[in-house]
């Protein structure tokens, strides 16, 4: 089939199964999961991904066709976002076939919601800081400890968890990966409300939760470089998608704000130009890193670009919003207010904005690293977060 085809599909398939506005209430999880089997059953979840675990094996030139016509819905995709931009590339690139087997297809198709266990109260931006311990027992592991900022945690049904499996090491090298059930009695979830006045995230605790050996991702002691692989797939993932013409229920965007804005005005028109073209020189850029993922070459730290322009993209559009819509975006209730709360998050989620320039600085452009004191010290000689 080719492009032109394959989009006009899309769009009759997105137009016939999006839910509607209007549709009547209910358990919005499993409206989700009863709308990602349909998605998946059509050929559109996974797109790109290996067809032997579960994918479509298609290129990025479908994918991207796919998402330009979605950006003119709204799918309930939400409580998959973890799964499908982060966990899942994560078992595909580095876990074993038997993990991949197990957990990749349900997935895909939403039959398992996925969350991603990484920052902890004391190990944010330092994420190898970590605490959570994870204790050899038999064939198996005993976790204990807790993480905080996760995202879809309410909902997950497994989640990818980096945990401490040796002290007498730097602490990047004393870490293991691990997939979690996060249904067992010894895992607790608890809401975090954050300035939007909503409950975004969690903190979750352990309580000698056990995990199979056989759900162990990577290497005993060898779980930052799987981290590495998760960040990247994030920071590509948080930034997909911006500029290709969507972002259909952005209060902030240039089309909302054309709606509602005077463009007669040519300083206004200025601005919102402005916002256009940061909007669409991310877009490429991020086209361009895709390009060459599908042709095999990974674009590394230069995902740590994408991740930043977003940041300055949101910080930037919510300026400008609440400069042109003036004092009234910010109170009662206001479209806009939601959007601009959750603005300034974008620069902390994924890694602040200071760690992506750190890291593009390091590994892109080869300037020299900033000094580091703790890097051949073992982690128990280390003054971390709360321990002592």
């Amino acid at each position: 089939m080719n492009l032109t085809d394959y989009r006009r599909t899309a769009r009759a398939w997105l137009v016939a199964n999006t839910p509607s506005d209007d549709r009547p209430q209910g358990d919005p999880t499993a409206r989700a999961k009863e709308f990602m089997a349909k998605l998946y059953d059509a050929g559109y979840s996974g797109i790109t991904w290996p067809r032997q675990w579960g994918g479509q094996g298609l290129t990025q030139a479908e994918e991207r066709a796919f998402a330009a016509e979605a950006t003119h819905f709204t799918l309930p995709l939400y409580v998959f976002s973890i799964g499908l931009g982060m966990t899942g590339p994560t078992l595909v690139d580095r876990g074993t076939d038997e993990q991949r087997a197990r957990f990749v297809r349900p997935l895909l198709r939403g039959e398992e919601i996925w969350c991603q266990l990484f920052s902890e109260p004391g190990a944010g931006s330092d994420v190898a800081a970590l605490q959570t311990r994870a204790v050899r027992d038999g064939g198996g592991w005993i976790v204990s400890g807790q993480k905080v900022w996760t995202s879809v945690a309410q909902y997950a049904d497994w989640g990818l968890l980096l945990a401490r499996t040796d002290v007498d090491v730097p602490k990047h090298k004393g870490l293991t990966m691990f997939v979690v059930d996060m249904r067992h009695p010894g895992v607790t979830v608890r809401p975090l409300r954050d300035m939007s006045g909503r409950a975004n995230f969690n903190e979750i605790f352990f309580d000698d939760v056990p995990i199979p050996d056989e759900h162990r991702v990577g290497e005993v002691n060898d779980g930052w470089s799987v981290a590495v692989t998760t960040l990247l797939h994030e920071r590509l993932s948080i930034s997909a998608g911006v500029g290709m013409g969507g972002q259909k229920d952005n209060p902030a965007s240039v089309a909302a704000l054309r709606e509602v804005l005077d463009t007669s005005d040519p300083l206004v028109r200025d601005e919102l130009v402005e916002l256009h073209i940061r909007s669409r020189a991310l877009a490429l850029f991020n086209q361009r890193l895709a390009q060459e993922t599908n042709a095999g070459v990974f674009p590394g730290a230069r995902g740590s670009a994408a991740k930043l322009l977003l940041a300055e993209l949101y910080l930037f559009q919510a300026d400008l919003a609440t400069r042109l819509a003036g004092p009234a975006s910010v109170v009662g209730g206001h479209p806009l207010g939601h959007a601009l709360s959750l603005a300034p998050g974008m620069a902390l989620g994924g890694g602040t904005n200071e760690i992506m320039r750190n890291i593009i600085g390091d590994r892109v452009l080869n300037l020299p690293p900033e000094p580091r004191v703790d890097k051949t010290v073992p982690f128990k000689d280390l003054k971390v977060g709360t321990q002592t």
